[in-house]
Parts: structure tokens; C-alpha cells; sequence
């Protein structure tokens, strides 16, 4: 929340200063990552970054642990920077590796069903808009998606935005229902081979979450 209303003040101000001729041209609110470093967003950040990345180590869990328990000493102090590695839709494995996982059919109560929780966030958009969700290339879904990593698209979306159905011939295709997205941006980070491209769809549209 902070850094989207360090957005916004970063453009007003870029757009107070600018000339007509400017904002005709485009204008780029260069200033904004030297707003959000100076602020509180960057120190509180800054202070958490070796948190995740140390399960990553060769210690995996318990180099995690250990260095949480450090935290408490070091406090973010530490003059070094661990590193994941690799990026996250690298480190999916293929089907062939995993075992299927039984989840416990919803309670209704504690659990619910994913579409149940998706009408929670409200989310909306327009039938006829341009779609913020496009594929860099059509064929990977089918040639490399849903044969080696069984259809991940439906599972690390939380929205069932993407999902696999038989197209007239009895093959499985991809359908992505854009409707359902609630702006997460996980297809985006982990889509095995960085084929899904999220942009912001027109008008501010999306999820809006009235019970936060």
C-alpha cells in the first residue's frame, strides 16, 4: 500500500512539473525507486532479505532455522546477501518426479472450494476488454506445459483463471479466463518457460477486497 502511494505522489509531482509538450512526449518517473529506497519500505525490506533464501542453501529447512534464530541477534545487519540461485519457475520439477497430492475435500466451515473463495475477492472485468493475459507463443501449453509438468498453470493459479479442456477434436487445450484473475501475478513469476505475459488491465479493474 505504502508504494503504491509512493507512486502516486512520485507522478503528481512528475506531472506538476512537466510541460504539455512533456506529457505529449511521455513522461518517466525515474525518481520513484530513489523515493521507495529512501523510505521505510526499503529498511524494513532490506532487514528480512536473507530470510527466505536461507532455506535455499545446501542446509535446505535447517539452514533456515538456524539463520532465523541469528536474525534475532543480527537484525538485518548481517554484510552479506544470500541468493535463491535460480529463479522460482526454475526450480518447478517435471510430473514425472512428483507424486499426485489428495487434498481433503472442502468443509465448508475452515475449507472451502477455490471459486467459493474467488467470489470472496469480488473481482470484475469487463467481457470486452483487451485481455491482460496473453502467451508469447500458443503451442508451449500443449507441447511442453501439459506433457512434461502435467498442466502446472492449473494448480499454482489460485483463481482458476487457467485450466486444460478437450477443443473439438478431443485434444486438451488451454482456456484462460481472465475474468477469474485476481491479480497475483504468480502465472507470471512461475510459468515454467516465462511464456505468460500479466499487464495491468484497463480501467483499475481486478479484485476488490471490501472485507480488509
Amino acid at each position: 500500500m505504502k508504494s503504491a502511494m509512493i507512486a502516486a505522489e512520485t507522478v503528481f509531482d512528475l506531472l506538476k512539473k512537466s510541460t504539455d509538450d512533456n506529457k505529449s512526449k511521455g513522461l518517466e518517473p525515474s525518481d520513484y525507486d530513489n523515493r521507495i529506497k529512501n523510505s521505510w519500505i526499503w529498511k524494513e525490506l532490506y532487514s528480512v532479505r536473507n530470510f527466505r533464501p536461507a532455506f535455499h542453501t545446501s542446509l535446505g529447512v535447517f539452514g533456515g532455522i538456524i539463520y532465523s534464530a541469528l536474525h534475532f541477534v543480527f537484525r538485518g545487519k548481517e554484510p552479506f546477501t544470500l541468493s535463491h540461485g535460480k529463479p522460482d519457475h526454475a526450480c518447478l520439477k517435471e510430473a514425472k518426479d512428483c507424486k499426485p497430492i489428495e487434498y481433503p475435500k472442502p468443509d465448508n466451515v475452515v475449507t472451502f472450494d477455490l471459486l467459493s473463495s474467488v467470489s470472496l475477492t469480488n473481482t470484475n472485468h469487463d467481457s470486452d476488454e483487451p485481455p491482460h493475459l496473453t502467451l508469447k507463443d500458443d503451442s508451449i501449453p500443449t507441447r511442453v506445459n501439459l506433457p512434461v509438468y502435467d498442466g502446472p498453470e492449473q494448480r499454482y493459479c489460485p483463481a482458476g483463471v487457467y485450466e486444460y479442456v478437450e477443443n473439438d477434436s478431443g485434444d486438451r487445450q488451454l482456456q484462460i479466463n481472465a475474468q477469474n484473475c485476481i491479480h497475483c501475478k504468480t502465472c507470471d513469476i512461475k510459468d515454467p518457460k516465462q511464456n505468460i505475459n500479466w499487464v495491468t488491465p484497463q480501467g483499475g479493474e481486478g479484485p476488490a477486497y471490501n472485507g480488509m
